[in-house]
């Protein structure tokens, strides 16, 4: 009994958890109250982390997987659909490479997708054809061709200090509307018509074309030296372009070619020759004239012309050096790298008419 009567009596004594706040007992309740809280706390901070965890390792898988099928995509199916060439174009995965040189993705699906509009819906060119599918790969095969060619021409325009501006290229696109008298309207239109192309990829075709062209004229000192040959033997008196053709080539493999086109119309589109020959006089000889095509060096002689049309001969001085260097690379084992394997064909195909 005495036991009992204790226990009741340290009871009583205890303080009531639920009894009333005063100054004195404040720090107590807010202590009691906080450890109370922190059993529900502590749990919710694991979770918590645990959560971000999982959330970081769901978003690498992502990833991976993502970068694991446009890989399968690209390298292993050669998927060449919209998507791809989207995908491609705002990352710049390779394709090839030359001398280090990496040759993108987007640029050869680019010519490719453009080359194969026009077979399809031009030509009228059948895939689900044996020789539509032999179009289609030897397509791709000048695709990536042409692809490599311009990843080395801009490895040498580096090294040349060779740059082409945007001021360049609305140069050219402004001859090519004025040439055609047409406006950038029209001639997008008819570009997405022909290849598919909006403007602003045709003017990455027109900056590549343009960046090859002047270090095909940057790095042939041979021809650049040829030209100033025959430049001296026209400003030394002589007038016979032929006859200068003959003495410069003597009886080596032929260097520079003499050719006579007869009467062409004034518009004829031959990358400037004709335009140079209707503003000179009957009998005169231009200066050198570096073509639009990267042909080579030009130098125009009028014979005759009248209000439509132009009579003139010309030699020309062509470039070597950059075909050379390219064809040099393409025979090297390590030099040229292609990173998908596109099937061989023997010759080219027989274009529809």
């Amino acid at each position: 009994m005495k036991k009992v009567f204790n226990k009741i009596r340290r009871k009583k004594e205890e303080p009531q958890q639920g009894g009333r706040i005063t100054n004195d007992t404040l720090a107590e309740h807010r202590a009691r109250i906080l450890a109370g809280g922190r059993r529900f706390k502590y749990p919710v901070q694991y979770q918590r982390h645990k959560l971000v965890f999982n959330a970081i390792i769901i978003g690498v898988a992502t990833v991976l997987l993502l970068v694991l099928v446009t890989w399968w995509q690209l390298y292993i199916v050669q998927n060449t659909s919209d998507f791809m060439y989207r995908v491609t174009r705002v990352v710049p995965v390779p394709i090839a490479s030359i001398e280090g040189e990496q040759v993108r993705y987007s640029d050869y699906l680019m010519k490719y997708r453009g080359a194969m509009h026009y077979l399809v819906e031009k030509e009228r060119v059948n895939l689900a054809t044996e020789d539509g599918q032999r179009q289609s790969d030897f397509v791709k095969n000048e695709s990536m061709d042409d692809a490599i060619a311009d990843a080395y021409a801009a490895k040498l325009a580096r090294e040349n200090g060779v740059t082409v501006s945007d001021v360049e290229v609305e140069e050219l696109l402004k001859k090519q509307l004025a040439d055609g008298d047409v406006s950038e309207e029209s001639y997008s239109a008819t570009i997405n018509d022909f290849y598919g192309w909006s403007m602003e990829e045709y003017r990455d075709i027109l900056k590549a074309k343009i960046l090859r062209q002047k270090v095909a004229f940057a790095i042939d000192r041979s021809a650049e030296d040829l030209s100033k040959s025959v430049g001296d033997r026209i400003e030394g008196g002589a007038t016979d372009l032929q006859a200068v053709a003959d003495a410069i080539n003597g009886d080596d493999e032929p260097q520079v070619a003499y050719a006579a086109l007869g009467w062409l119309p004034r518009n004829n589109q031959d990358d400037g020759l004709t335009a140079a020959a209707a503003d000179l006089e009957d009998g005169q000889i231009s200066a050198a004239i570096r073509s639009t095509n990267g042909a080579g060096y030009y130098y125009v002689k009028l014979i005759d012309s009248n209000d439509t049309q132009v009579n003139y001969e010309y030699i020309q001085i062509p470039l070597t050096q950059f075909d050379q260097a390219l064809a040099d690379a393409e025979e090297s084992a390590d030099a040229v790298v292609r990173y998908i394997e596109l099937p061989e064909v023997a010759m080219q195909p027989q274009q529809q008419q």
